[in-house]
């Protein structure tokens, strides 16, 4: 459940209280004076400002405070809003439980977690990660842990962005590598992800505005997972580079997904795209799929108003043999514009409405203007006028 105060600049001053042998604990404190491996640091830039347009909370990170951490395996364990510039490493935990809004600058970290999730965000307004320029960070989690509800290598219960120019490398061990469990936005970094399976799940939402992502997941690799409440469940691509390779669904969301730009290249899947509505407007997509390429299928909460629009992009799409599918709905397929070369026994399959009004399309090597249901009984076929 999010926590949502007004930050005002100057009243949190960031400091390092140690509890024994346990983790070390960052927190609000009456002192100015850090202690232990915590320094003021000056030369680190603050003032970038991170925006969430889901409940319009914008943080200048410049009115809070910089703390410096190096890791140890104790861990360790904040409080207070500001921004942590992590170094080190760890066999500990990076846990953030705050009020306030936290950006974990990680400038060269391996944390390789023994007790469950590598960074774990169990509260905060909002959280920031964000990828030193010219760092190298490693992060695993345990293969098991007592709370298995924290399925995570990085799992954040709150509003999470991942940004930067560095690089990020994330092996999941127990279940998923990236997890939002509202909303998670991808805006920059070199992210490179092993995931025993799924890739990155943003629950409510999942939002990829730029970088270059790697994903090799056992099971699907971009994912929105809400299948319960009305407007959520929502994945968005608007920019980046992103190379997959899932064994199941490569782009999944369970109520709509939208793919404005980027370059998406799906090496190996089961189903390339899937969610109840498709709606691609821009983007280069390569797609290799062995049951279908894009699919429009109902979900727990979305079971009619199914469909596919494609009114732009630059799609090539490449079928496994047998009874499978290039572009799959079962609803309505509406093609506007864009280029579509697809290799397919089956190139088209809708249960409603076909309409192909643009665009530039070549199945097998050979142009088409119209399209052709490949469905037994299936719907009808909408030519170009």
């Amino acid at each position: 459940m999010r926590r949502r105060t007004k930050i005002a600049a100057g009243v949190i001053t960031a400091t390092l209280l140690l509890a024994g042998c346990g983790a070390t604990t960052l927190e609000a404190a009456s002192t100015s004076t850090p202690t232990a491996v915590v320094s003021t640091a000056a030369t680190v830039e603050t003032t970038s400002t991170v925006s969430s347009t889901v409940e319009g909370v914008d943080v200048d990170w410049s009115t809070l405070p910089t703390t410096e951490v190096t890791l140890t395996d104790a861990g360790t364990t904040i409080t207070a809003a500001g921004t942590y510039v992590l170094s080190g490493s760890t066999t500990g935990q990076v846990v953030v439980n705050s009020d306030g809004a936290v950006r974990l600058l990680l400038n060269g970290v391996t944390i390789a977690s023994s007790a469950g999730a590598a960074i774990q965000v169990d509260g905060a307004e909002l959280t920031v990660i964000e990828l030193a320029e010219g760092s190298t960070n490693t992060v695993s989690d345990a293969a098991t842990r007592s709370d298995e509800s924290i399925d995570g290598a990085i799992y954040s219960s709150d509003d999470l962005y991942i940004t930067g120019s560095g690089s990020l490398s994330v092996t999941s061990n127990f279940a998923d590598a990236i997890v939002g469990k509202d909303d998670l936005s991808i805006l920059g970094g070199t992210i490179a992800v092993t995931s025993v399976d799924d890739g990155i799940r943003g629950k409510d939402s999942l939002t990829i505005t730029g970088g270059t992502i790697t994903i090799d997941a056992a099971q699907d690799a971009l994912k929105s997972s809400n299948d319960t409440d009305a407007g959520k469940g929502v994945l968005t691509i608007t920019g980046g580079q992103l190379t997959i390779r899932a064994g199941d669904d490569a782009i999944k969301a369970e109520q709509s997904l939208s793919i404005t730009g980027g370059t998406i290249d799906i090496r190996t899947s089961v189903e390339g795209i899937e969610a109840p509505v498709i709606v691609i407007d821009g983007g280069t997509i390569t797609l290799n799929a062995s049951d279908d390429g894009i699919n429009a299928s109902a979900s727990a909460i979305v079971t009619s108003g199914l469909s596919i629009t494609i009114n732009g992009g630059d799609i090539s799409i490449t079928m496994g043999s047998g009874d499978t599918d290039a572009i799959d709905s079962n609803g309505d397929l509406t093609i506007t514009g864009g280029t579509l070369n697809i290799t397919a026994q089956s190139p088209f399959d809708y249960d409603g409405t076909g309409t192909l009004t643009g665009g530039t399309i070549t199945v097998n090597g050979e142009s088409v203007t119209a399209l052709t249901n490949q469905m037994m009984g299936g719907g009808g076929g909408g030519g170009r006028p």
